[in-house]
């Protein structure tokens, strides 16, 4: 925005520390403080730094008290305004991650160890497939609806989630989509039609299989909702879904055989791979 005539630029969406999120907190307390005492070591008052970094003197006061996560931009400025050396540059790698909510980390963590992971979501197509166009539509309709700050956080979540597909070696990847979350044009057809080239691509990939349930299927085992099961290199694995422990990460035998007794039939009742990617083929020419 514009400040006497002059740029003034703030923290970029998703810079709001989450209270309840003691790591992010710690960390995050931790690089402000480490940026206060180097900026009063170099001499430097809130407001000269602030106008050296190019940032407003409240955005400042925030990072420096923990209150706001700095940007990395922010930080490598701040790095040559305080002749660093590299030093505050580096405290990018502390903040990465806890720019992202709590459970979108602990489920990334979770992904990231996995060995086979089996997704069915009934209402959208599941989030690791998702463009960020899909994802921004999605997460713009929400309501009441989310602040623009926690659909870019949201979204940038995601995005970094996706690293999973890029493992090696590669985890097998088991997805199960429901027909009509395929025809809905939430933000428009272009939208669609870029998720559903991209669901092309990502069924070309060898440790990705993809199957569409179709909405004309009389029998249905998903009807209880989703179900998530990750199965890890030392035979361990954790399930969720709302029909099994309120949705909590279950590690349960018993229970984790329900989820994958269910998950079974869903594929079962769903298109084949292949007959799959030729039902998103003709999708995509109807769109």
């Amino acid at each position: 925005m514009s400040v006497n005539g002059e740029t003034e630029q703030t923290d970029e969406p998703g810079g709001e520390v989450d209270p309840d999120d003691e790591w992010a907190v710690a960390v995050v307390a931790t690089v402000g403080r480490q940026l206060r005492l180097r900026r009063e070591a170099s001499g430097l008052r809130v407001g000269d730094f602030a106008a050296a970094v190019g940032y407003g003197e409240d955005l400042v006061y925030k990072i420096e008290s923990g209150k706001r996560i700095p940007r990395p931009d922010y930080l490598d400025t701040a790095d040559k305004a305080l002749d660093a050396g590299g030093l505050v540059a580096a405290m990018k790698e502390d903040v990465k991650k806890v720019r992202y909510p709590k459970k979108v980390r602990d489920l990334a963590q979770l992904e990231a160890r996995a060995v086979e992971l089996q997704l069915y979501d009934p209402l959208h197509i599941h989030g690791l497939l998702q463009t960020p166009g899909c994802a921004r539509a999605l997460l713009s309709m929400r309501r009441p609806a989310y602040s623009t700050e926690e659909v870019e956080r949201f979204i940038a979540a995601r995005v970094a989630r996706k690293a999973v597909f890029e493992r090696d070696p590669a985890p097998d990847l088991s997805f199960v989509l429901e027909e009509w979350t395929l025809r809905r044009p939430l933000g428009g057809r272009a939208i669609l039609r870029g998720q559903l080239e991209h669901l092309l691509e990502a069924g070309q990939l060898r440790n990705v299989e993809l199957q569409v349930m179709p909405i004309e299927r009389e029998e249905h085992a998903g009807v209880d909702g989703s179900i998530e099961v990750l199965k890890f290199e030392d035979g361990s694995a954790v399930g969720r879904s709302p029909a099994v422990a309120n949705g909590r990460p279950v590690s349960d035998l018993r229970q984790l055989r329900i989820l994958e007794l269910r998950y079974g039939i869903i594929r079962a009742q769903a298109l084949t791979p292949r007959e799959s990617a030729a039902f998103i083929e003709q999708l995509l020419g109807e769109t």
